[in-house]
C-alpha cells in the first residue's frame, strides 16, 4: 500500500501573526496583502546599544539585506530597541523569519514579525516619552533598555 505525503500547507515560521500596525494608512485588506508580499521585517526586543553592524551581521546570514533602519527615540534621537530589516527578496526574508526569530543578539532574545513596508517617520518610537510604548510601563529593571520603565510607578 502506497502512502501519499501531503506538502505542508502552512509554515508557522513565516505565517503572518495576529499583530497589526494600528497606524497603518489603509484598510485591513490592503495591509494583509502587503504583509503577504513584504520583504521587510520588524525586529523587536533589541538592546538600546545594539548597532546597525550587529543587526546586519546576523540578518545577512539568511540573505542579502537591502537596508536596515534602526528605531529611534523621537525626542532624544537615540536607539530605542527595534529596527526594520529590508531584504531584496521575499525568500530571504522568510528564511530570516524561520531561522533568526527567537535567537540571541547582543545577549537578548529578539523577535521578528512581518512589516507592510517601511515608510519615513516609522523609525520613531510611539511612546509618550519618545521611545517604545512597552518600555514606558515596564516594571522590571533592564539596563539594556534604559533601566526602569519611564512611566512605571516605583515599587515600594
Amino acid at each position: 500500500m502506497a502512502v501519499k505525503l501531503n506538502a505542508l500547507t502552512s509554515d508557522s515560521y513565516i505565517d503572518i501573526s495576529q499583530y497589526r500596525d494600528q497606524h497603518f494608512k489603509g484598510n485591513r485588506h490592503e495591509q494583509e496583502k502587503l504583509l503577504k508580499q513584504s520583504n521587510t521585517l520588524y525586529v523587536g526586543n533589541l538592546s538600546f546599544y545594539t548597532t546597525e553592524e550587529q543587526v546586519h551581521e546576523l540578518f545577512s546570514k539568511s540573505g542579502d539585506v537591502k537596508r536596515i533602519i534602526i528605531g529611534l527615540d523621537k525626542v532624544k534621537k537615540t536607539a530605542c530597541g527595534f529596527c526594520f530589516v529590508e531584504y531584496y527578496t521575499r525568500l530571504d526574508a522568510e528564511n530570516a523569519m524561520r531561522f533568526i526569530n527567537g535567537t540571541r543578539l547582543d545577549d537578548r532574545i529578539i523577535r521578528t514579525d512581518w512589516d507592510a513596508g517601511f515608510k519615513e517617520g516609522r523609525q520613531y518610537g510611539r511612546g509618550k516619552s519618545g521611545g517604545q510604548v512597552r518600555d514606558e510601563y515596564r516594571q522590571d529593571y533592564d539596563p539594556a533598555r534604559g533601566g526602569y520603565g519611564k512611566l512605571a510607578k516605583p515599587r515600594s
